[in-house]
């Protein structure tokens, strides 16, 4: 359930409406503080105000339309919802356009009343890690990069990165294209005593073999053709912090030999030089696939493996730790919304389960491609795309139709096509729902069908 921190004001006169609403809302798991008037909910209304508002629009004192008012002043980004009686609907849809966050009409199930609640946390939670993400990336709060992630595996990584992090043990990070191993190089640095020194990434895959070696040794002038003045390599430039050597499987031979030198001896000569140059870097390196069958075909040494992997961190598959997906996924839209100045988008339950159910070859890579498509409106799935723009010229009649059959073809689809089980879900009675569903084209089960 959503907590963090997160609580709910609810407004209400009638003391045992609101002890019943308050106690449906807890036992759902909210934190809930329940307030007999508009202006001791006030009290308690800031911009960091962590949460949302629940209010009667009729009360004694301010109305609930007065709280919105206030709430908007002090607050704007906190949802509010409104409760009304049947004679308020219209100014209910008013406050909708005066930017309530919904209303919920009396009598209402407790069901509707936690529903309701739940999706305007989401939007508020939503607002406050998208607040603190631009404060992220704005400088204001360095820290080290985050691992998303709540599956056992990202745990036990999480685990290894605060143990072996504040050493200088040499790590070998062992993932599939794009399943995030220069994150956790970075993760590493950021949390060992090298932070404020370079963090240096070579991919050694997209290196040419000529330029290997003047690109991790560097050169002085006249070492070759067009080496007109000193180029400090990799190495060097790394030393005091940490050299992240990605794609190691694909490192020459020849530069095996001279990198293991290195990494024993502690010192390198630039091209063209007899001056040795001491270096102190500690060493990350990243490979995919199975480091002991490129040792068996003679293409990796094993005594460089044997350099590299005093420890070794696994970072499996995103298709292995599903759970991890929609966490990921929702970290990446509140980054592509900062980044494209977008507003990030709250998945529906439709959403997250299409996301899980991908089988994600790319990994972590391709999630974070889809969210920015996402954010951007050109998502590739008809399930994550956005409406298309010419609904907002329709006229609000056809609108409204639109999202009724969607509604209702949504219900019919979660009660197996039962009418009576998607009768009770929408608090409809069965008669209006078939003829809704006869108006709308849509298929369904009758009672002995289920």
């Amino acid at each position: 359930m959503l907590n963090d921190g997160l609580r709910v004001l609810y407004v209400e006169d009638d003391e045992l409406v609101r002890r019943a609403s308050v106690q449906s809302l807890q036992l759902a798991g909210f934190e809930v503080i329940g307030h007999a008037s508009a202006e001791s909910a006030a009290k308690m209304i800031s911009a960091d105000f962590s949460g949302v508002i629940v209010s009667d629009i009729r009360l004694p004192g301010a109305s609930g339309l007065e709280l919105l008012a206030q709430c908007h002043e002090r607050a704007p980004d906190v949802p509010v919802i409104l409760v009304t009686g049947h004679g308020d609907i219209s100014m209910a849809v008013q406050a909708m356009r005066d930017g309530a966050y919904d209303f919920i009409e009396k009598p209402f199930a407790s069901e509707r009343l936690i529903e309701t609640v739940r999706r305007a946390l989401e939007r508020r939670k939503l607002v406050l890690e998208n607040l603190a993400l631009r404060r992220e990336l704005a400088g204001q709060n360095t820290v080290a990069p985050r691992i998303i992630g709540r599956s056992p595996a990202i745990e036990q990584v999480r685990r290894l990165i605060a143990n072996i992090a504040p050493t200088d043990a040499s790590v070998l990070i062992n993932g599939d294209t794009g399943a995030g191993k220069e994150l956790i190089a970075r993760s590493l640095h950021e949390l060992s005593p090298r932070r404020d020194k370079p963090f240096i990434a070579v991919n050694c895959g997209a290196l040419p073999e000529p330029m290997f070696e003047s690109e991790m040794f560097g050169y002085e002038p006249g070492a070759f053709t067009g080496a007109a003045k000193r180029r400090i390599g990799k190495l060097e430039h790394a030393s005091g912090g940490t050299l992240f050597l990605d794609e190691i499987e694909s490192m020459p031979l020849a530069l095996q030999v001279k990198l293991l030198r290195v990494l024993q001896d502690g010192v390198l000569e630039r091209l063209g030089s007899n001056q040795p140059i001491r270096v102190n870097c500690r060493v990350v390196a990243a490979a995919k696939g199975d480091m002991a069958e490129h040792v068996s075909d003679g293409s990796f040494r094993r005594d460089l493996l044997y350099r590299l992997n005093v420890v070794t961190i696994a970072l499996p598959p995103l298709g292995e730790r599903r759970e991890d997906i929609v966490p990921l996924f929702e970290h990446f839209l509140l980054d592509a919304a900062v980044r494209y100045q977008r507003p990030a988008p709250i998945l529906t339950d439709r959403q997250r389960a299409s996301l899980m159910q991908r089988d994600w070859p790319g990994n972590v890579r391709e999630l974070r491609n889809a969210a920015d498509r996402f954010v951007l409106g050109v998502a590739d799935d008809p399930v994550m795309s956005f409406a298309d723009d010419s609904v907002a010229t329709q006229p609000l009649k056809e609108r409204v139709e639109q999202f009724e059959r969607a509604v209702i073809a949504e219900a019919l689809e979660q009660a197996g096509g039962v009418v009576a089980v998607a009768a009770d879900k929408l608090q409809l009675g069965k008669a209006t729902l078939y003829e809704k569903i006869k108006r709308y084209g849509l298929a369904a089960k009758g009672e002995g069908e289920r």
